[in-house]
C-alpha cells in the first residue's frame, strides 16, 4: 500500500512516512519526523521536527504536535489539539533581545499506546498520558495521566476509568469491568491494571 500525500501538504525530505500513511491538504510534517505505518495526518495539522509516532496513529485537522513529542501505537489526537514544548515560553530574553532556538530547551509530551486526546485539548509539556487513557475535549493537562484514566477539566482531573474500547468502566465489586468487552481491571493506589 503506497503513501497518499496531498499536493498541498508540506512533507520534509528527511521525514519518514510508514507504509500506508496519509497526509491531507495543508498539513506540514517537519524534518526527521517519523510516522509509523497506517498513520493519518489531517488537514492543516502540524508535526514538528523529530516527532516520533507509532503505527496507526490519527492526528485530526489543525492539531499541533510540537517536538519532541512521542506517540505510541494507535494514538488518537483530536481536531485542534495542542501538544506544547516550552514550559516557560517567552518571545524575548530578560534583556529584551529576541529568543532563538539556542535560548531554550524543548520538552515534550509523551502519549502511550491507545490513548485518545479530545478536540481542542492542550497538553502542557512535560507530561505523559498513560496507555488507553482518554483526555476529554477542551481539557488542559498539566500533570501526568495514569493508564486507563478518564480526565477532564481545567486543569485536568480524573473523573473515572476507561477500557480499551474507550467506554467508561463500571465498578463491579472489587473490580472494574468494561461494559463492551467484559474485560476486568483492578484499582490500586490511584492506578488501574488489567486483571489476570
Amino acid at each position: 500500500m503506497a503513501n497518499n500525500v496531498a499536493d498541498s501538504a508540506d512533507v520534509a525530505d528527511t521525514a519518514v512516512l510508514g507504509e500506508g500513511t496519509k497526509v491531507w491538504h495543508l498539513a506540514q510534517v517537519r524534518e526527521e519526523a517519523v510516522i509509523g505505518s497506517g498513520g493519518i495526518i489531517g488537514r492543516g495539522a502540524y508535526i514538528g521536527t523529530g516527532v516520533q509516532m507509532g503505527k496507526n496513529c490519527k492526528v485530526q485537522n489543525y492539531a499541533l504536535v510540537y517536538e519532541p513529542a512521542k506517540l505510541g501505537d494507535g494514538v488518537f489526537i483530536g481536531p485542534g489539539v495542542i501538544l506544547t514544548n516550552d514550559t516557560y515560553p517567552r518571545a524575548v530574553n530578560p534583556d529584551g533581545s529576541l529568543k532563538s532556538a539556542d535560548n531554550w530547551e524543548a520538552v515534550g509530551v509523551t502519549i502511550k499506546d491507545g490513548a485518545s486526546i479530545g478536540a481542542r485539548a492542550v497538553c502542557v509539556a512535560p507530561v505523559t498520558i498513560g496507555a488507553w487513557a482518554t483526555v476529554a475535549a477542551g481539557t488542559v493537562v498539566v500533570k501526568d495521566v495514569p493508564d486507563f484514566a478518564l480526565v477532564a477539566g481545567v486543569p485536568a482531573r480524573r473523573l473515572g476509568w476507561v477500557g480499551k474500547a474507550g467506554i467508561p468502566l463500571v465498578q463491579d465489586g472489587g473490580q472494574w469491568t468494561c461494559p463492551e468487552t467484559g474485560q476486568k481491571f483492578i484499582e490500586e493506589n490511584e492506578t488501574l491494571r488489567e486483571a489476570k
